[in-house]
């Protein structure tokens, strides 16, 4: 017998469906996100709450033991010394519930996502151009 999967409309809904507990730490990462990234825009993308500009910056969710934050951080190599005690197998970052959350972690990581995801962007707009002035 197949389960019936939960689906999110909004930020709010999960954050309000998610345990108690876990709220106030939700909120308070989907704060500084918004401070950080302020031309982002909310979304939920695979049931998770998540940012995105041109691309997906960020997504962050609840799990029974951890908050995750995807995806992995690469690039800079300050940054990733810094998430490495968070580091899953996949690179993917666990914040314990049992331990503080890192808000100006996150703080970094989002504006450090947000330049890369600009820069991304603007390389694919040159590629573009250059594309049409060849035809």
């Amino acid at each position: 017998m197949a389960t019936a999967r939960v689906t999110f409309p909004s930020v709010d809904a999960y954050i309000e469906a998610s345990p108690a507990e876990v709220q106030p730490l939700l909120r308070k990462i989907r704060s500084v996100i918004r401070k950080a990234a302020p031309d982002a825009e909310e979304a939920i993308s695979y049931q998770m709450p998540a940012f995105r500009q041109h691309g997906i910056l960020l997504y962050f969710a609840a799990f029974k033991n951890h908050i995750g934050l995807y995806p992995p951080i690469r690039g800079d190599a300050r940054l990733e010394k810094a998430v490495a005690p968070y580091a899953g197998e996949k690179g993917n970052l666990r914040f314990p519930l049992d331990q503080p959350i890192p808000f100006e972690l996150i703080e970094r990581i989002t504006r450090f996502r947000a330049r890369q995801d600009a820069a991304i962007a603007a390389a694919k707009r040159k590629r573009r151009g250059m594309a049409s002035t060849r035809t």
